[in-house]
């Protein structure tokens, strides 16, 4: 257990200057990320999941305040095809293999790497490398 300790702990001392630079050029995408990533990671790991995923998220980020709006305008207005899920929204949720059809980001969201998808009727962002929710769109 003490080795676990220290080695957050020199995992946070390392990531921490890279951090402060993801919040530097993404106003509110880390602080959004870092507190995904530490629910998530409280959910797989425990009190040090959560502080690894805290870390982890800020440099995911997300779709951030006043553009979630926005994003799920955008959204609605594609009309994609909603995916019936029976487990509850959630983020870290894993989404299926088949079934589920994912589409491009704009730009403008600043979320590269990252597909949205509308499950139950609701927009959700999701890595499509691992096929999980990263962010539920409000």
């Amino acid at each position: 257990m003490f080795n676990k300790i220290i080695f957050t702990g020199a995992l946070l001392v390392i990531l921490a200057p890279a951090a402060a630079f993801a919040q530097t050029n993404a106003p509110g995408g880390a602080a959004s990320g870092a507190v995904t990533g530490a629910v998530g990671g409280a959910i797989v790991g425990g009190p040090i999941g959560a502080a690894v995923g805290a870390v982890g998220g800020a440099f995911v980020g997300g779709i951030i305040g006043d553009q979630q709006p926005q994003f799920r305008q955008h959204v609605v207005t594609q009309v994609p095809q909603s995916y019936r899920y029976e487990s509850d929204i959630r983020v870290g949720a894993v989404l299926p293999e088949t079934g589920v059809n994912y589409y491009e980001v704009p730009a403008e969201y600043n979320v590269p790497g990252y597909r949205y998808t509308y499950v139950n009727q609701t927009p959700v962002l999701v890595d499509p490398r691992t096929r999980q929710i990263v962010q539920i769109i409000q």
